[in-house]
């Protein structure tokens, strides 16, 4: 389904968890977002996509951690003091994807949401899923399962899915 069809859908209103990563702010549907934890270190994984930071173990269940400066090419991070780790559902995976802060959580009413201007996508943007005004605004609406390009959701399978394996056989 297009983003303008989503967008054309919507006949309610969308609640979303809104975040910044570096001087943009992005949101996304409450429904996906599973918790929002402070930064902690991140187990290393040698030979890992640049994307993907590491693994970390939350509560028992290991979850590679994304990234999203990196994803998006949008520099490095600054004030690592309000850097939360959002674990959300992506491409089918439990993920945790690095971001500059979580601001808050916003009710948008359907006719703040608007699909992406025509020129702001390519093939390396289709993950967004529209932009939504709010208070003098813009949010990037993101669709999760499409925040990583095909072969990005390969490299993150080939990171996730033997962790989700072992766990599997643990319990």
């Amino acid at each position: 389904m297009s983003a303008t069809a989503v967008v054309q859908k919507a006949t309610d209103s969308k609640q979303v968890v809104v975040f910044r990563v570096a001087e943009e702010e992005f949101a996304v549907g409450i429904d996906s977002v599973r918790e929002i934890i402070p930064m902690t270190e991140i187990t290393s994984i040698p030979r890992a996509p640049a994307f993907v930071r590491g693994i970390l173990d939350l509560r028992g269940m290991v979850i590679p951690i994304i990234d999203l400066r990196e994803r998006f090419d949008l520099g490095e991070a600054g004030n690592e003091d309000e850097t939360r780790i959002t674990v959300v559902e992506m491409a089918g995976h439990v993920v945790g994807c690095i971001v500059d802060d979580v601001e808050e959580v916003l009710t948008l009413p359907a006719e703040a949401i608007q699909p992406p201007p025509a020129t702001a996508i390519s093939v390396d943007s289709e993950y967004l899923l529209g932009v939504a005004r709010h208070d003098g605004r813009l949010l990037i609406l993101l669709d999760l399962d499409r925040v990583l390009s095909e072969h990005q959701q390969q490299a993150l399978s080939s990171v996730a899915e033997p962790m989700e394996e072992l766990e599997a056989a643990a319990t």
